[in-house]
């Protein structure tokens, strides 16, 4: 199913928990693959033409199935510094590390990595291997069209900064609490942020994410002008 609500010429899909690809504007990014999720299972194949993906932090329900889908379709992969390393060690060989407030221009957008407000690491044979540290991005399109997918995260006051800096049209917000915001502090997200569009994601994917778009919508209530967009799992909007 498909939405026409934006009008920025950019299609946004999400398949369910964080997993987002926004293609248009002669680019396309996959950010925050778990494609294999609880919500919906996408195969690779399914996905189209990958450019870029975009890995926020290193918990498996992000990292996902980045490492496959890369040697799939030649993507590039982005990452903090930490994290790229650790891809690299994996066989991949178009990896960029970044590093929070570092932007670079790639596959038709620019992407600037932002400060979040989380734990990272990987879990690797029975183990727990440091990531570097949470991260959310920036994507500017060559229209002109900015989204911004803050990755894993609490409210934080910088994010006033980010809407200063970087005025994105469209927000993609955790909403589940209990690991990531809840929909009151993600509503305070919202008001520093001051997005056209709204985009709720990180829940309902288990039992302990348990914020919902409506209670968003409940704590909105006096910001008309912000649209809540509530993607189910293999729907798009454009």
């Amino acid at each position: 199913m498909s939405q026409s609500v934006i009008g920025k010429g950019v299609k946004i899909t999400f398949y369910g928990h964080s997993a987002v690809k926004l293609e248009g504007a002669g680019a396309s990014v996959l950010i925050d693959p778990w494609i294999s999720n609880p919500l919906l299972t996408t195969p690779i194949a399914a996905l189209g033409t990958v450019q870029l993906i975009l890995v926020t932090h290193g918990h498996f329900d992000h990292l996902g199935q980045t490492v496959e889908i890369a040697q799939a379709t030649g993507a590039e992969v982005a990452a903090i510094h930490e994290l790229a390393q650790y891809l690299l060690g994996r066989g991949l060989k178009k990896v960029i590390g970044m590093n929070k407030g570092g932007s670079m221009t790639t596959a038709g957008v620019t992407v600037t990595m932002t400060h979040a407000v989380h734990s990272s690491s990987i879990e690797e044979r029975g183990q727990l291997l440091p990531a570097g540290e949470a991260a959310g991005f920036i994507v500017k399109f060559a229209n002109g069209f900015t989204v911004y997918h803050t990755g894993d995260t609490a409210v934080f006051k910088d994010m006033e900064l980010i809407r200063e800096l970087y005025r994105p049209q469209v927000a993609m917000l955790p909403i589940g609490s209990h690991y990531v915001m809840s929909p009151a502090e993600a509503a305070l997200a919202c008001r520093m942020l001051q997005p056209e569009f709204v985009i709720p994601m990180h829940y309902g994917t288990f039992p302990v994410l348990t914020g919902t778009p409506e209670e968003l919508a409940a704590h909105l209530q006096d910001q008309p002008r912000i649209t809540i967009i509530a993607l189910r799992p293999g729907e798009s909007v454009a």
